[in-house]
């Protein structure tokens, strides 16, 4: 079984900082890839970023240039580091990573508990 364990969130002023990890532990043979969602309330989960084992780090347009997203493949850990918050950033925060368990698997999505992300006007 694999785990997602996230922290970093909390409450920040509009034009704030924060920065998210998450690390991946069990039975992990390749994390290809790495990803952060969020999803507001009364809206569906959408995707921030994502960050493949070796490629290029996609962006949603809306934290495109305020967010980055960088990975330690040692670690099993992402990291999120969200600049210029606004309050339209604010909601759960989901990891979640494509797992092979073992080179003989098929990967598998894997997902974080979430954490809370509030940003104030």
């Amino acid at each position: 079984q694999v785990q997602l364990a996230e922290s970093g969130g909390g409450l920040v002023q509009s034009g704030g900082s924060l920065r998210l990890s998450c690390t991946a532990s069990g039975i992990i043979f390749k994390v290809n890839v790495m990803s952060w969602y969020r999803q507001a309330p009364g809206t569906e989960r959408e995707l921030v970023a994502t960050i493949p084992e070796i490629g290029t780090t996609l962006y949603a347009d809306s934290v495109k240039g305020r967010f980055t997203l960088s990975r330690d493949n040692a670690k099993n850990t992402v990291y999120l580091q969200m600049n210029s918050l606004k309050p339209e950033d604010t909601g759960v925060y989901y990891c979640n990573a494509l797992v092979m368990p073992t080179q003989w698997s098929r990967a598998a999505d894997f997902w974080g508990q979430g954490t809370q992300v509030t940003v104030s006007s």
